[in-house]
């Protein structure tokens, strides 16, 4: 029995164990920290031409324009949708979803009961996982890596990130190798790999032989495998990009499919996940967890009618990967005229720059102090490589969609000027 002393204490702390530990550690890195704190004071070419410039965060807002009026033409809402309905998704829009899905990306169609909706794809990865592992369990994640799958894999479902360290002798590519040596060396059990294709924060968009690869991969550890395919439709260079539905028929038990709405259909605001998974139990139990983490069926109701609207959804993802390319391409202009040099990109919203060789000392201090610089001396902020679990101090994300095309150029040339100073 607890103890008067403990009821007393437990009476002057209102907080759980657990509220303190996560105040004690806030899940926001620095640079997101700095992120909300600059985003009052923004940029603007005539009121505040020396305001902030946040060039670390990847939303697509060059395509705002395209959306707001069919988003406006989609408003005649029925009373169903304001109403209870299935917890994972209404029928109908997970039908819409899986049609959508067959043409543009995953090549096949899922039935309406493989597929989950729920408020994001943070919130599909914590319910899929608090499925598929325990808490303590291992999951691989090659890195460089998306900073936010610590928090949706760790916060809450307790489990470990397994990071795959790939380097940048050779592109960072992602080998055999290098899985089985992560496996052998996590030091706990390995429940699943959690693969983004196309890559943040390298922009890369893989060949089939290489999806083939991480399968067989998975399927001769007999782990799971979830794709992070939330960059599909936001392709620029010329490979195409290659789902891991289009080269297993069908999925089978083990392996899962992750995408939303927020980065493709620039509207991260709106929350909307989306799960694929022929395994149903897994299925059955996101299910059972989706209370807590639903899309509203406002929403559900909106984006159904964009994606049925087959004339405007192609003519509006050709028009969004043709701007990508455009400022990708005029980024990466500033950047080789100012001899700061980077990973080419082929999709996404970023790209990597290696700023390896404007560090004082090749130190992951030193990647701190540099991008402590930047943001302090030109109000621009960057993704620190560290954020990423780069294996080496020096790489810093660039996300280039993430303001107005005016805006990035000037971030650019505020940062080659604070690296022109460090040569």
């Amino acid at each position: 029995m607890r103890s008067m002393s403990d009821l007393h204490q437990s009476r002057r702390d209102p907080l759980s164990e657990r509220a303190r530990r996560l105040l004690s550690n806030p899940p926001a890195a620095e640079y997101l920290q700095e992120h909300q704190e600059r985003s009052a004071a923004p940029y603007d070419a005539i009121t505040d031409p020396q305001g902030y410039i946040p060039l670390c965060v990847a939303e697509n807002r060059l395509v705002w324009d395209l959306l707001r009026p069919e988003m406006a033409a989609c408003r005649d809402v029925p009373h169903r949708v304001v109403c209870y309905d299935a917890m994972t998704g209404s029928m109908d829009f997970r039908e819409r979803l899986g049609r959508f899905m067959e043409r543009t990306f995953l090549t096949r169609r899922f039935r309406p009961e493989q597929i989950a909706v729920l408020a994001g794809a943070g919130a599909i990865l914590e319910v899929l996982f608090h499925a598929l592992a325990d808490p303590g369990d291992g999951v691989l994640v090659p890195t460089p890596s998306y900073a936010g799958f610590w928090p949706d894999l760790g916060l809450r479902d307790g489990l470990a990130i397994v990071p795959v360290p790939c380097s940048s002798e050779d592109g960072f590519r992602l080998t055999a190798d290098r899985l089985d040596r992560a496996a052998a060396g996590a030091g706990r059990p390995v429940r699943a790999l959690l693969f983004t294709s196309p890559n943040n924060p390298l922009g890369t968009v893989y060949a089939p032989e290489e999806i083939d690869a991480v399968l067989d991969w998975a399927e001769g550890a007999g782990i799971h495998v979830v794709f992070d395919e939330i960059y599909a439709l936001s392709v620029f260079g010329p490979r195409a990009f290659t789902s891991c539905a289009a080269r297993r028929s069908p999925l089978g038990e083990r392996v899962h499919v992750v995408w939303a709405f927020s980065k493709d259909f620039g509207a991260s605001g709106l929350r909307c996940g989306v799960l694929v998974s022929e395994n149903e139990d897994v299925m059955a139990a996101v299910a059972a967890l989706a209370y807590w983490s639903c899309c509203s069926g406002d929403t559900q109701y909106l984006l159904g009618a964009m994606i049925s609207d087959d004339a405007w959804a192609d003519a509006y993802v050709a028009e969004m990967r043709r701007r990508l390319g455009g400022v990708y391409g005029r980024v990466a202009g500033e950047l080789d005229a100012a001899g700061i040099p980077y990973l080419p990109a082929q999709a996404g919203l970023f790209l990597l720059a290696d700023l390896r060789r404007f560090l004082a000392a090749p130190t992951w201090e030193g990647e701190h102090a540099l991008w402590r610089r930047i943001l302090d001396e030109a109000n621009v902020n960057l993704t620190p490589g560290s954020a990423c679990r780069i294996a080496e101090p020096g790489f810093m994300r660039l996300c280039f969609a993430g303001g107005p095309e005016d805006a990035t150029l000037t971030g650019v040339q505020r940062l080659a000027g604070v690296l022109a100073a460090r040569r």
